[in-house]
């Protein structure tokens, strides 16, 4: 169960998320010179907060399947499965932060002993998602 000061929070972040939905559709029907109605355009921001809420939730719970207590891109990409084009997006976007990151920051895997034995010979194919 939520506290009150919980609900408190939650109902400020819905309005925030509302008012930013709103002044987002408001631009783009200017851009696009047309007119959306009051009520849709309410609609359309609460649908957004409940998907983004729901995606929340998702994310939590795919980094704690992983045992992790924090969420990663692989997390938010796994999250966009359903929309190809939204996680091939993602991933292009994750591989340019990479990029990006100076090489020290990057965590560095320490070689295990198995590494050092040679190793049989298999096959390993890469399946696209």
């Amino acid at each position: 169960m939520e506290t009150e000061e919980d609900q408190s929070l939650t109902a400020l972040l819905r309005d925030r998320f509302r008012l930013s939905t709103i002044s987002i559709a408001q631009a783009q029907a200017k851009v696009n010179d047309l007119e959306v109605s009051e009520t849709v355009v309410a609609c359309v921001a609460d649908l957004a907060f409940k998907y983004a809420e729901q995606l929340g939730k998702d994310l939590e719970l795919f980094a704690q399947h992983a045992g992790r207590k924090s969420v990663n891109m692989e997390d938010v990409i796994l999250a966009a499965h359903r929309n190809e084009h939204l996680a091939a997006s993602l991933r292009s976007f994750g591989n340019e932060l990479k990029a990006k990151e100076p090489q020290s920051e990057r965590k560095r895997k320490k070689a295990s002993k198995k590494e050092d034995k040679p190793r049989a010979s298999t096959s390993v194919v890469d399946i696209p998602d």
